[in-house]
């Protein structure tokens, strides 16, 4: 065996292992986030001109491409694409991290009973410090599909917000809903996906005896589960989240939140749930199947997992 050949065959471990897992989050959030922009500029147009965009999805694509043309539904690709990029590699490779901080500290016996609460905990900690990447390029993405002729693209939109309205206004007046959104988001996502998962694979059998496809539709289903589920949970900081960043106002970012969910009430909140449903289900299930492929591309098998066997 040559040297190459002997450190591909050894597992990554430390610093290596996790990047590597960010590295795996990071492309599975960029491409699919990316993906479905076109359902993402739908929703986004339904949540802040409903009274504009009212017959349904489909209808609101017909609406933009007849007014805008096809290229409209491609509005903000680049801010999400990097965005979710960032954000991925923060959220899937903090949540491994803190995971497995956990487990360290607290044992695999009380792990394994209390697993459920770590899922929690480590995702919303791990979603924490990646909307601090994210914010600033989601708040220039919703600018430019809200306000086509804004600017022309992700650095010029992102340069406008910047002189015109500061770093904090301009990039973090939606800290607070995308944390109110994506944290709840998050915390749902991962516990689903693994308690799901954890009931697929004590239907098929070990996992060590599965095939590849297997575990990848495994992968596929649990995430669509937990990415409806999360759609849901997170729908009101969502619209928040689009309301707020569609132009600056004036007051403070609290007081802001609390006039916006006023006016537009429950039903407001959840103006948009239905494409939402589909954009949130769809690209979780190929979130999860697209990351724990590419942990298999590139050796990172080495995760904690606390599922009881």
């Amino acid at each position: 065996m040559t040297s190459i050949q002997t450190q591909a065959a050894v597992a990554p471990t430390g610093a290596a292992l996790y990047a590597r897992f960010a590295l795996a989050g990071a492309i599975c959030c960029g491409v699919t986030h990316g993906a479905l922009t076109p359902v993402d500029v739908v929703k986004t147009r339904i949540q802040l001109e409903p009274t504009v965009y009212n017959k349904g999805m489909g209808a609101a694509f017909r609406q933009v491409i007849k007014a805008e043309g096809a290229g409209a539904l491609m509005t903000g690709f680049g801010p999400t694409f990097a965005g979710y990029f960032l954000q991925g590699a923060f959220k899937f490779g903090g949540y491994e991290f803190w995971k497995k901080t956990f487990i360290d500290t607290l044992g695999m016996e009380t792990a394994q009973n209390n697993r459920t609460a770590i899922y929690l905990v480590s995702s919303g900690i791990a979603e924490f410090f990646a909307d601090v990447a994210l914010c600033p390029l989601e708040a220039t993405r919703i600018r430019l599909v809200s306000q086509p002729t804004f600017a022309t693209g992700l650095v010029g939109g992102f340069s406008r917000i910047l002189k015109e309205d500061g770093l904090i206004r301009g990039f973090y007046s939606g800290f607070g809903p995308i944390l109110l959104k994506q944290i709840p988001y998050t915390m749902a996502k991962f516990v689903v996906f693994e308690r799901v998962s954890e009931a697929f694979l004590e239907a098929a059998g070990p996992k060590e005896n599965l095939s590849g496809s297997t575990l990848t539709t495994i992968n596929l289903g649990s995430g669509l589960i937990a990415g409806m589920t999360a759609a849901v949970v997170s729908q009101p900081a969502d619209t928040l989240l689009s309301k707020i960043n569609k132009a600056s106002g004036t007051g403070s970012i609290t007081s802001r939140l609390v006039g916006l969910a006023g006016e537009l009430g429950v039903r407001g909140l959840f103006l948009g749930l239905g494409p939402r449903i589909v954009m949130v289900g769809t690209l979780t299930a190929f979130q999860f199947a697209i990351y724990g492929d590419i942990k298999k591309a590139l050796g990172a098998a080495g995760g904690a997992e606390i599922a009881k066997k």
